[in-house]
């Protein structure tokens, strides 16, 4: 009897390891899987990210253009009013000789 008695007890425990085997694996199972969303949504994440950046970049690169255009619209500006300095300049000049002139 204690043949079988021993039999039973190592296929009880042979069947408890199986099902936590079983159980294991299915935990592992599920694991990948989570693993496996969760690499795509990274990997959405990334793409994403790549397509903000880009539109990032072409937006300062944008604002940088547009501050060059300033840049040079106002030292053109600048350059006219000192024409226009100078030549109110020479105006009070010349008239001022004019008025020297007549006195």
């Amino acid at each position: 009897m204690a043949g079988a008695e021993r039999s039973v007890a190592v296929a009880r425990r042979g069947r408890l390891a199986a099902e936590a085997a079983a159980a294991a694996a299915e935990e592992a199972a599920e694991a990948a899987q989570a693993t496996a969303q969760a690499a795509h949504q990274a990997l959405a994440a990334m793409a994403l990210a790549e397509t903000s950046a880009t539109k990032t970049a072409t937006a300062a690169k944008a604002a940088a253009l547009a501050a060059r255009a300033d840049v040079l619209d106002a030292t053109a500006e600048t350059s006219l009013a000192e024409i226009d300095e100078l030549e109110a300049q020479q105006g009070y000049r010349d008239a001022a000789r004019r008025a020297a002139d007549r006195s």
